[in-house]
């Protein structure tokens, strides 16, 4: 009776360690899954980024304006007001990019699109990417109607 006792005893104290020592492994299996998980949603970020930029690349909006001249065709453009070279991080007053110069159809001309509160604005032959909350020039493109 009395090796049954220590029997059990000794059992009863051994389950428990080993029960942990299995869940210590189950979870380093399942942190290693979690970097592993990691690793693969930066990488897959990475290959998202890629494919963006090189959708929207500067020289797509080039290339496309090459091989479609008729679209940026300059015609008879005036503002009321004098021409200006802009360049990224002025700010500038609310007349030049009031709703009259703005670009309703970016992806016409094969441009990124705004983002919250930005709006591409024609300025002469000029195109301007503006913050129209701060009225901060965030982008020149230099030339780009001819």
């Amino acid at each position: 009776m009395r090796k049954l006792i220590l029997t059990a005893l000794v059992a009863a104290t051994v389950m428990p360690v080993a029960a942990e020592a299995q869940s210590r492994d189950d979870m380093r299996r399942d942190r290693r899954e979690i970097r592993d998980d990691r690793r693969d949603l930066r990488e897959d970020r990475r290959d998202y980024r890629d494919d963006r930029n090189r959708r929207w690349g500067d020289n797509d909006w080039r290339d496309w304006r090459n091989r479609n001249r008729g679209v940026y065709a300059r015609g008879e453009w005036r503002a009321p007001f004098r021409y200006y070279a802009f360049r990224p991080g002025v700010r500038i007053a609310p007349t030049y990019y009031g709703s009259r110069y703005w670009l309703a159809d970016p992806w016409r001309y094969r441009l990124p699109p705004a983002g919250y509160n930005q709006r591409w604005v024609r300025h002469y032959d000029d195109l301007l990417l503006v913050d129209t909350r701060r009225g901060v020039v965030i982008r020149v493109i230099n030339n780009f109607y001819w």
